[in-house]
């Protein structure tokens, strides 16, 4: 039996590590922040640099153009969050472990990061850039990638079944055992312009 990627699972969290309302000020006092709950908080343009996240979640939160240079995050989910402009590739390599549910990602780039097994579902990634990325057996559920940009990124096993308005170059990025419906196919054969009736 196929073990769950730990980004999946949802941990029970204590009513004092639990943050309501917050802003970034008030992250300031911590380097760490392990097994939180944030909830409506407004993180937007946040300096986040060299913070640790552990086993956190973030609900409903802004951090559009949060700076997460060096950040870690380790099994970290966010859901309905607002993260337009958010670098995620200036975070740390070393256990890197995200998952996004009705997250607003335009323009958030993810290049060259290990994303294996991620799961994107009903976001919105208009203008996301997966350049050089590793999303083996990822998973974009109802989500929209309108001008995402994927080039030499990894897709084998990835799950497209759901996902709208994508383009991928099946010459310059790997889709092994990638899953596409037949209305999907023109997302990956527009740039020979042909046309699929």
């Amino acid at each position: 039996m196929k073990k769950p990627s730990s980004a999946k699972r949802t941990p029970h969290y204590l009513p004092e590590n639990t943050f309501k309302r917050w802003t970034a000020e008030q992250l300031r006092s911590e380097q760490e922040w392990e097994q939180c709950l944030f909830v409506d908080c407004h993180f937007a343009e946040a300096d986040l640099r060299h913070k640790r996240f552990i086993d956190c979640r973030f609900e409903r939160c802004n951090l559009a153009l949060a700076t997460l240079t060096g950040a870690g995050l380790q099994n970290v989910h966010f859901a309905e969050c607002k993260l337009t402009g958010v670098q995620f590739a200036a975070c740390q390599d070393m256990l890197f472990g995200v998952g996004f549910d009705q997250c607003q990602l335009h323009y958030a780039s993810f290049a060259g990061k290990k994303l294996r097994g991620t799961r994107f579902q009903n976001c919105s990634c208009a203008e996301a850039d997966f350049t050089q990325a590793d999303l083996t057996n990822a998973s974009f559920e109802q989500t929209t990638l309108s001008r995402a940009i994927f080039d030499h990124t990894q897709l084998n096993g990835a799950d497209f079944t759901t996902a709208t308005d994508f383009q991928i170059d099946p010459e310059t990025n790997p889709l092994r055992q990638a899953r596409f419906t037949v209305a999907g196919l023109v997302g990956l054969v527009s740039k020979y312009g042909v046309v699929i009736e």
